[in-house]
């Protein structure tokens, strides 16, 4: 099968065909990837944001959609022929042990899911099953980009009705913020970035206002919105340590500050934490602390309902061998979402 793979970091990922093992182990599933979406962090991977890789060359991606060809002994939480979704956060099910591919004569390391391969043997803790009138595009987005967006204001901000909040970063994750805000009725909804393109989207998942920070000053423009007290939430997305501390800066006293992008290894921030010791807070976020086998199906039944936007959020698809061509258009802010689609 063919896959997209990490050899050497700052490189172009190689694209090569690999094995799968002769069986799988218990608690493993076999998909057929369909689509997946790349997210930041496999940039970050990519890249070398947290230092040197000890586990190369190996497979990447960790939001996908896709079909179960087989399940291995114990598996019982989804079944040959099933739609599912493919997430990085552990779910209900089995935690296995990690699949052995090959490159030729080379052994190839994987993590419990990939989705940078045309078929990927995950655990079955990292699958979920969706209906199958679904677009795998939508369910590749439950994988990481929804679920995290929407987990960071239930779960790390819980934000409230009538509270303020910031975003810096309108990408995939940053966008899903914005919306579940507006789910919730926050107000004013601000979001923060460099690209126009990104801020005219933010607006149709519910941005209140939009600031372009290559032009503005974010810190003047919040202030006359919100006032020289701050936002109740800021939520960053983009692990630049200078957007950090301005996040945590504009944050009000009794606010939450959010941390959902990470800093390149070495870079720290800088900040005033006496407010720490009071009711200010901030904090660095997991996924949003989202439960996949909850969350997803209740994501699926309101998108199903009309009660989210999420094609808006994909601008762009790939092909697997133009995947080289999809993370640059990532790196140069060019697109929102997106897509590698397989049979492409």
């Amino acid at each position: 099968m063919k896959a997209a793979i990490l050899v050497e970091q700052k490189k172009p990922l190689v694209i090569g065909d690999i094995t799968l093992p002769d069986k799988l182990e218990y608690g493993q599933v076999l998909v057929k990837v369909m689509c997946s979406g790349i997210c930041g962090s496999q940039i970050g991977e990519i890249n070398g944001a947290k230092g040197p890789d000890k586990f190369l060359p190996h497979l990447l991606g960790h939001e996908g959609g896709g079909v179960v060809v087989d399940v291995g002994p114990g598996v019982t939480r989804v079944k040959k022929d099933d739609r599912v979704a493919m997430h990085w956060r552990k779910g209900y099910g089995i935690d296995s042990a990690v699949p052995q591919y090959r490159w030729g004569d080379r052994p190839i390391n994987a993590g419990w899911i990939t989705t940078f391969n045309e078929y990927a043997i995950l655990s079955e803790n990292r699958v979920t099953a969706v209906p199958a009138d679904v677009d795998f595009e939508i369910v590749a987005l439950m994988g990481c980009a929804v679920t995290t967006g929407l987990g960071v204001v239930n779960n790390n901000a819980q934000l409230k009705i009538g509270e303020s909040i910031v975003v810096f970063g309108a990408g995939g994750v940053g966008l899903n913020v914005i919306q579940g805000a507006a789910m919730v009725s926050a107000y004013p909804i601000i979001a923060v970035d460099i690209f126009d393109h990104k801020l005219e989207t933010a607006r149709k998942f519910g941005a209140t206002h939009t600031i372009n920070s290559n032009k503005q000053d974010p810190t003047d423009e919040i202030t006359k919105i919100v006032g020289k007290n701050g936002v109740d939430v800021a939520v960053d997305n983009t692990g630049n340590t200078k957007v950090i501390e301005k996040a945590y800066e504009l944050t009000s006293s009794t606010g939450r500050t959010v941390l959902v992008g990470v800093p390149k290894k070495g870079d720290n921030i800088n900040i005033y934490s006496l407010p720490l010791h009071f009711e200010k807070r901030i904090v660095g976020s997991h996924g949003g602390e989202s439960n996949p086998s909850i969350d997803i199906p209740n994501y699926i039944k309101l998108f199903q309902k009309g009660r989210m936007n999420l094609k808006d959020m994909i601008s762009h698809s790939f092909s697997l061998d133009n995947i080289n061509q999809a993370i640059d258009a990532m790196q140069k802010g060019e697109v929102t979402r997106c897509m590698i689609r397989m049979n492409d």
